[in-house]
């Protein structure tokens, strides 16, 4: 899951990055509302976590200008604590939830879990395919109950392909969500994680297809 940090206090800023990559997410982060406006008709987010008060734009004008090109990307804004006309105004706009500063990490992470949850039509804080289940908050995956050993990487690329079991993931898909645009990658880079992924899963009743010229897709195979 890749995401979009824009907050231009620096102290803020560094601490969601530092906790949002160590729970597994892809993280950029931006300073002010113009390169955040720019970034999100170029780029491709799960979520963006968006400041109300940024230099050259704020808040409100990026998430009405994403709105207004009908983009659904999940957006959590930031308010201050006593701003409550902010909280409605960002809400009215069509942000998916907010919080107030000052907060706790463990409630942000947990606000980023649950909106995911939400943009995947999941109600529970698991998604199952198969014998695969994913453990949004423990940010594990289980086979058949038992942890996988998977690296970071490795639990990401599955995350990816278990949100969208049963349709194609491309190529280019899987590398916005899995690196921040500061990392140079290539194709070849997802199919060795593909590759290490598909070992780990030798013998259970899910099968990763490649798509010759598309991507990959994740299915459970019918034991019958």
């Amino acid at each position: 899951m890749r995401i979009l940090v824009v907050e231009d206090d620096s102290v803020l800023a560094d601490a969601l990055v530092h906790n949002l990559r160590h729970a597994g997410y892809a993280v950029d982060c931006l300073a002010d509302g113009a390169a955040a406006a720019h970034a999100l008709i170029t780029q491709e987010y799960d979520l963006v976590i968006l400041d109300i008060g940024l230099p050259k734009l704020d808040g409100f004008e990026v998430l009405t200008r994403l709105r207004r090109a009908e983009a659904h990307t999940p957006v959590i804004i930031l308010t201050a604590r006593d701003a409550v006309q902010d909280r409605i105004r960002g809400l009215d706009l069509g942000a998916d939830d907010y919080l107030a500063k000052p907060f706790e990490m463990p409630e942000l992470e947990a606000r980023v879990r649950a909106v995911i949850r939400r943009m995947q039509g999941a109600s529970g804080p698991e998604l199952a395919v198969g014998p695969l289940t994913l453990d949004r908050i423990g940010r594990r995956i289980l086979l058949n109950g038992m942890p996988l050993d998977l690296s970071a990487r490795e639990l990401a690329v599955l995350e990816v392909l278990m949100g969208r079991a049963g349709r194609v993931v491309h190529k280019e898909q899987l590398m916005q969500r899995l690196y921040e645009w500061d990392k140079v990658v290539g194709t070849n880079a997802i199919e060795v994680y593909m590759h290490r992924v598909r070992r780990k899963l030798t013998g259970a009743p899910v099968t990763i297809r490649t798509i010759r010229g598309l991507g990959y897709m994740l299915e459970a195979v019918d034991a019958a």
